[in-house]
């Protein structure tokens, strides 16, 4: 039946591979999950059909089995009352209903078995829905961390990335340069102040120097 192999397709499903592969995971295991509840109410259906045949075909091998049943007291009755031929008659049309009985019998045997089956697979399909509906919230989120961290490794990466870096130190540099800059201008300017004062306590100098030459020095003839 094409709906017991459409129910082993869904019983033998993933979810884990299905959710792996899933472009959009979350869409895809909704529509899983709705392709179990309905094919579980088809089998459910199936099920309701396939015990109503069971029924009726037991019903009919009753009503053979009291038929030949019948025709056997009748034959009975006949063999009682010295008219062989009679239930010759009667045990002809006994035969006709045992077998149309064992014929029905048969046809109720086949109607179980496919009604088991039927049954079995509606069960592990119900389970199999209760473990979807059960493990989707934990799949989902599973995927969910899963294409953060995914996420987040990209970010370290575009973060490590030789060019970004390359750009960093050159700002980096840049930085400190105008720093260093700005730090030679002001060491310049206080080396010129220095330099003036150096210039004026070597001028006093060299005039008290002077001065003290001139004073030891005899005066000039002239």
């Amino acid at each position: 039946m094409a709906v017991l192999e459409r129910v082993a397709t869904l019983v033998r499903a993933n979810l884990n591979d299905l959710i792996d592969r899933a472009e959009d995971p979350e869409k895809m295991i909704k529509q899983v999950i709705l392709d179990m509840e309905n094919q579980l109410l088809q089998v459910k259906t199936q099920v309701a059909i396939s015990m109503a045949d069971q029924h009726l075909l037991q019903k009919k091998q009753r009503e053979q089995e009291d038929r030949a049943a019948e025709w056997m007291r009748k034959a009975e009755l006949a063999v009682d009352k010295g008219q062989d031929d009679l239930a010759r008659a009667a045990l002809e049309r006994f035969q006709s209903f045992t077998k149309l009985g064992e014929s029905y019998g048969r046809q109720v045997a086949d109607q179980k078995l496919q009604v088991d089956t039927l049954r079995n697979a509606l069960d592990k399909l119900d389970q199999k829905l209760t473990e979807a509906q059960a493990k989707s919230d934990l799949l989902l989120a599973q995927h969910r961390r899963a294409r953060a961290l995914n996420s987040a490794s990209d970010a370290q990466l575009a973060a490590g990335d030789r060019s970004n870096v390359a750009s960093f130190d050159r700002l980096r540099q840049k930085v400190m340069r105008s720093e260093a800059v700005s730090q030679a201008k002001s060491e310049l300017v206080a080396d010129d102040v220095d330099r003036r004062f150096d210039l004026l306590e070597k001028e006093d100098e060299i005039g008290r120097l002077l001065g003290e030459l001139k004073a030891r020095r005899p005066p000039s003839a002239g």
